[in-house]
């Protein structure tokens, strides 16, 4: 056996030329200049007029050759992991909008549900039997209250206005303030603060017909403010008669501030009121003591004073009790 050679370009036998080495008829050989860059395909082999077959026959090269594309270009196909992503990303965003479709059908429904029952149904309407009425006193009529508050019977209570009810309720005679408050589910309370009677005014007679004989004139009954809350034709007891003149009004509010200010047991002893002037306050006791009291100022000094007085033995037998200067008092 001969000895291996190493490989390698074989040369050429002795006596023959060497051939030419072949290279592609469509490719031309590469240069090292050229080696490593995109070389576009030859235009001869496709015709210029039509654009896309052109372009499809466009051969890219690599660093190390060519590579030839003969065919058109599939268009991508997206797998079938990726269709299914997406249709379940479909069906979510379906069902998602489809719940909250439910959900605002469902809420629409249950408001107005709960619009109906609190505001129509008879469910929470005002029930008459169900009102509860305080502070009446001894002037304002419970009957006149509850018929006031029965216009309003069969209305639901969350549609029931308070305030205007509070002022039907002012309007009734004797009735100084009111507080109205609901009582779920269908009642109503109903606080009052009357206008007692703090003393009885004598009513000028009117005029008489020559001839005709007429009964007397009666009391009216007037509350701390002035207001008449009634009228009876004698005195009730307890109650003083005040003599002031007619339409006198600041007169007849200094004998209302007295009286107010009195506590109750001296109050008790007081049998009517006299006064010309708003100054000239004049109280007879019931037990024939009179009391020049003056002004309404300083009735607290001058009820410390008189009660002072009544209980001393010195003015035991006094018959008139001048507190009109509660520091110097005269005792007659």
């Amino acid at each position: 056996m001969s000895p291996s050679r190493p490989a390698g370009p074989r040369s050429p036998a002795p006596g023959r030329p060497a051939a030419p080495r072949r290279t592609s008829a469509s490719t031309p050989a590469a240069t090292p200049a050229s080696r490593g860059k995109p070389v576009t395909a030859p235009t001869a082999t496709v015709p210029q007029e039509d654009p896309a077959a052109f372009s499809r026959a466009v051969t890219t090269y690599s660093a190390g050759g060519a590579r030839g594309y003969s065919g058109p270009v599939a268009p991508p196909v997206v797998s079938t992991s990726s269709e299914a992503r997406f249709a379940e990303r479909s069906r979510a965003r379906r069902n998602l909008a489809r719940r909250q479709g439910l959900l605002v059908a469902g809420s629409t429904v249950v408001a107005g549900a709960l619009g109906w029952l609190l505001f129509f149904s008879p469910v929470l309407a005002l029930d008459p039997a169900q009102v509860h009425i305080e502070g009446a006193g001894t002037v304002v009529a419970v009957d006149q209250v509850l018929d006031v508050v029965g216009a309003h019977a069969t209305t639901p209570l969350p549609r029931l206005d308070t305030v205007r009810l509070r002022d039907d309720v002012l309007e009734v005679p004797g009735v100084r303030e009111a507080r109205v408050t609901r009582e779920w589910p269908r009642g109503i309370a109903v606080v009052l603060v009357a206008r007692e009677p703090v003393a009885a005014v004598p009513e000028q007679p009117s005029a008489q017909t020559p001839g005709v004989q007429t009964g007397p004139a009666g009391f009216a009954l007037l509350d701390m403010d002035g207001v008449q809350v009634g009228r009876v034709d004698a005195p009730p007891e307890g109650l003083p008669v005040v003599d002031v003149p007619v339409g006198d009004k600041r007169t007849l509010g200094a004998v209302l501030s007295v009286l107010q200010q009195l506590p109750p047991d001296l109050l008790a002893q007081v049998g009517d009121v006299s006064a010309r002037t708003q100054d000239t306050v004049t109280m007879n006791l019931r037990d024939g003591v009179r009391v020049d009291w003056g002004s309404a100022g300083q009735t607290p000094l001058k009820i410390a004073v008189l009660s002072a007085l009544r209980a001393s033995p010195a003015a035991a037998g006094a018959s008139v009790i001048d507190v009109s200067a509660p520091r110097l008092p005269i005792t007659k």
